[in-house]
Parts: structure tokens; sequence; C-alpha cells
């Protein structure tokens, strides 16, 4: 192994951590920033991180299975498309995941499955919250894509289960037939039981939702069924384990709890970010250079070459105190950050490929957690911990709140 010997953060300190995602590494201050292992490139601070997800052109998307995804003959879905396509892409998608349109055409249908949801947790006076955002990361990712006319109930079991198969890249021999046996029977599944009545619907009757979008650009069913995948099975996972790690924290902090719940839309959206900030559900995104470039850090300029394979450890460059300044591993809402640095950071990604969703994920999580948090909750089950392979990601289970 060779490494590019340029501290991460230079001179920071250890300090205690409000991370609960920590995943038994060494914290981040005591990698290289740029580490090179065979062909593999991996960056921590978040100059290089976000130079990287910046490159155009120089980088094409190489995690989720992108690279299995896109040798399929079919048009690459919108994860996995690069250059003018994927922008052309992009401009056309953004109408449905905009503030005025969250607000126009989703936020009844949040604020009353919040409502819904928090009422029967109150009925049962205990529930488990992965079950509850579940639900409500489902329905509204559902509401958004067009997954609505589904044959038989299921649909976010279906979604779940083609989310927990494995990363398939290195993967040998009989173990990778019988992994992608094990996607296509789940895919299947879904294409028959949601996908399939959805686009039969919307050739019936043209609505405006993305599955509506896709079938006015021609896209053909296999197309729409990959873009589906995208869009559901990743939006509502990534939205749910969200939510429960966010309630975890404002359950456990009084203060944060109260300042939250006081809080105008700007501030608790600001107490959200921060800890998404600390806790991103995806923690690593993959590139592959087109060609060879650039990237500098502290001075120091690294060339990575045509073909490398480039780790973007999203989770060390959320903590790079250049980038979010003294003790980057506590959780304070409105901390200093550096110029031209979001409360998020990089946990919606950034350049082309940055997540369309992030206001829609903020404002159903918002729009739950306000009516959850003002019951007299109490843990009553200490909540697991695992990790998703496919989306490099943590898993909350367990969490059991107890109204009273």
């Amino acid at each position: 192994m060779s490494v590019t010997a340029v501290p991460s953060h230079p001179g920071a300190p250890p300090s205690a951590s409000d991370r609960k995602s920590a995943r038994g590494a060494p914290p981040s201050g005591d990698l290289p920033a740029v580490e090179r292992e065979g062909d593999t490139w991996t960056l921590r601070s978040y100059a290089a991180v976000k130079a990287v997800l910046r490159a155009g052109d120089a980088v094409t998307q190489a995690g989720f299975n992108a690279e299995l995804a896109t040798r399929t003959g079919l048009r690459p879905p919108v994860l996995f498309e690069d250059g003018a396509a994927h922008r052309e892409h992009r401009v056309a998608i953004a109408r449905f995941f905009t503030p005025s349109t969250i607000d126009a055409e989703y936020r009844v249908l949040m604020d009353t499955l919040s409502d819904a949801l928090v009422a029967d947790l109150q009925r049962r006076g205990r529930a488990d919250l992965g079950d509850l955002s579940l639900e409500l990361a489902m329905q509204v990712a559902a509401r958004v894509v067009g997954l609505t006319d589904s044959w038989r109930p299921g649909l976010a079991h279906r979604l779940e289960a083609i989310l927990a198969l494995p990363r398939l890249e290195g993967v040998p021999g009989w173990r990778r037939a019988a992994s992608l046996l094990a996607t296509n029977l789940h895919v299947l599944r879904f294409y028959l039981f949601d996908v399939r009545p959805a686009i039969r619907a919307r050739r019936k009757e043209p609505r405006s939702d993305v599955i509506g979008h896709l079938l006015e650009r021609g896209y053909k069913d296999a197309e729409v069924l990959i873009e589906c995948i995208t869009y559901g099975a990743a939006g509502m996972a990534t939205t749910r384990e969200f939510v429960v790690m966010a309630a975890w924290h404002l359950l456990e902090d009084d203060a944060l709890r109260a300042r939250y719940l006081a809080g105008d839309l700007a501030e608790r959206t600001r107490v959200l970010h921060e800890i998404l900030r600390l806790e991103p559900v995806v923690g690593h995104l993959y590139r592959r250079a087109a060609e060879a470039f650039t990237i500098e850090h502290d001075g120091t300029a690294t060339t990575i070459p045509a073909g490398a394979r480039i780790d973007l450890d999203l989770r060390a460059a959320n903590a790079d105190p250049a980038a979010v300044g003294a003790d980057p591993l506590r959780l304070r809402p409105g901390r200093s950050l550096g110029p031209r640095v979001g409360e998020a950071v990089l946990s919606f990604g950034d350049g082309a490929h940055r997540c369309p969703g992030s206001f829609l994920a903020i404002a159903e999580s918002d729009a739950f957690l306000t009516r959850l948090l003002r019951l007299p909750l109490r843990m009553v089950a200490t909540p697991r911990l695992g990790w998703n392979d496919l989306i490099e990601g943590y898993e909350v289970r367990g969490l059991e709140v107890a109204v009273g």
C-alpha cells in the first residue's frame, strides 16, 4: 500500500464524540486525507471530496452497483448517468423536488401521514420508530415516484428486499451468481406488483409524477423499473434511517429536543442538518476517474490516474475541522462553518449527482418529528446499529418508544 502523506486534519486533537454511528474505525483525524491502495484512492478531507464530486466529466459513477447496472443495454438511470444526458435529465426531474412543489403537492400528505402515525402510537402506547418511519418514507416516496397502484400490499418490504442485497462488484463465482439470482427475483416481484400496475394506470391517464414524466420521455418498462428502484428504494431507505437517527439524538438530549420544538422552521432545519452532518446516512460515495486529474489539498497537489476507483469518505469529510470548525464530532447546531459550506456539509453529496430529494427528506422528517416529540415519550429498548453494504450506510433497528 502506498500512502500520500498528507494529514487529513493537521494538528486536530482527539475530541469527545456525539456520533452514534461510529463503526470502530480510527477517528478521521488520524487518517491521511488522500490514501492509495492498489487502484483505489480514498479521500477524506472536505476539500478533496468536494473537488471530485464537482469534477464533472472527469469522473463517472462507481457505487451502488453502477458498473453492473450500466451494462444492461438500457438507458442508464439518473443515478448512473453522466455528462450532458445526466444534466438534461436532472433539470427535467428537478420540478418534482423543489420547495414550492413540496409545499403544494406533498405537504398535506406528509402532515396527514404524520398525524395518523403519531395518533396510532398514542392509541397503542408503544411502537418501534423504525416501523413508523418506514411507513412515512414509503408513502411519501410512492406518491412522488408514482408507485400508487400496487396490486398487492407490501411495497415497503419489496423495496427493502432490493436494498438488502449486497454489492456485487468483485464478488466471485457461485456467490455472484446466487446474488444475481436473488436480485432478479426481488426486482421481478417489485415490477409485477408495483411498477407495471403504475405504468398501465399512467398510460391510460397521465399523471404528474416521476413515472408519468418518464413515460412522456419514451422510457421502456424496464427503464422505468430501474428509475423506480433508484428513486423509490434509495429515497425511502435513506429517509427512514435518518428519521430514526434524528429521533434517537433528540430523545436522549432534553436540551436539544427543547430547542428543536421551540424553534421556527429555520432553527429546526438547522438542528436536523447538524444531526445529518454528524450522521450521514450514506457514508461513502464512489467514482471512477475517466481521465487523469489533479486535486489540491493544503497546498499539496495529487494526480489521480485515469481508471482509478475513488472512495469518497463522507463521514470523514463531514468531520473535517477545516470545513466545520472545532470539535467536529460534537453535535452543535449553528456551528461556525467554512466559506460556502452548507449546514449538512456533504451528506447530500455535491455537484451533478447531488441528491435531488434533499428538501423533501428534511421536510418529511420535520413534519413527523415535530409531532412525535411533543408526546411524553421514553425509550424502552436500546437501538441496534447495523450496516447496509449497498448504500454504505447505517441501519438503526429496535428503537422502541412508549408513551407516558
